[in-house]
């Protein structure tokens, strides 16, 4: 960042960053507020100066998070949100195994991980999680939208559900990953994930019938 912060905002962005490790890596019920300022360096009033109780970290985590994807202008946690193309597409499926590669599939998705844990009291949490998880669909569901109006994608094709369909691949894909310990059955869902969704690609057959006809000596003329 290029932003010169203040004293207490350089200490609340520790104890967001600290938060953010800590809920990623053992959860938030497990975490204290204890940890996070030991972790931070900061002190338990400064901790309390900027956040009511942890509740208000891990709001302030999660909002953190969805500023970050809404916003993005590069990868947020190896995971690149600019959607534009299928090569686009499998970069952010692939960039959700490589951040569990990196913690050598201990972890799963940083706000799923919370998702995991949410009560039902805790409604603030859950309406972060769910704008996050909506800023997600949004950028996903703009990319098939897109392919759509220009017509490669097939036209029984609706963009929202496709949207929720790459969701909830990669959270159960990332969740039987941390489970397992094991990247194998993670790779292999997301790879089946893609086979399905390239299926409502009109350029994709296209080229595939192109390349059968190729073989067989013949041609095949573009659709309009």
């Amino acid at each position: 960042m290029s932003q010169k912060f203040s004293a207490g905002t350089n200490s609340r962005l520790k104890m967001i960053r600290a938060g953010a490790d800590l809920f990623h890596k053992q959860g938030v019920h497990l975490t204290t507020p204890k940890e996070v300022v030991k972790a931070s360096g900061v002190t338990m009033n400064q901790f309390y100066h900027h956040f009511k109780n942890k509740e208000g970290l891990v709001h302030s985590v999660l909002q953190t998070y969805c500023d970050a994807i809404k916003n993005a202008d590069g990868p947020v946690n190896s995971i690149d949100y600019r959607i534009s193309s299928w090569q686009d597409l499998e970069k952010w499926f692939f960039g959700h195994i490589n951040l569990q590669k990196r913690f050598r599939m201990t972890r799963g998705c940083p706000f799923g991980t919370v998702g995991n844990e949410i009560m039902a009291q805790e409604g603030a949490v859950r309406e972060d999680l769910s704008e996050i998880f909506e800023v997600v669909k949004t950028k996903l569901a703009a990319f098939f939208e897109k392919e759509k109006r220009e017509g490669r994608l097939a036209k029984n094709a609706t963009a929202d559900l496709l949207a929720d369909f790459c969701i909830v691949t990669v959270q159960g894909a990332m969740l039987l990953g941390k489970v397992k310990q094991d990247n194998k059955p993670v790779e292999a869902a997301v790879r089946q994930a893609l086979t399905h969704l390239k299926k409502y690609s009109i350029m994709r057959k296209l080229d595939e019938r192109r390349t059968r006809l190729r073989k067989r000596g013949g041609q095949v003329r573009s659709r309009t």
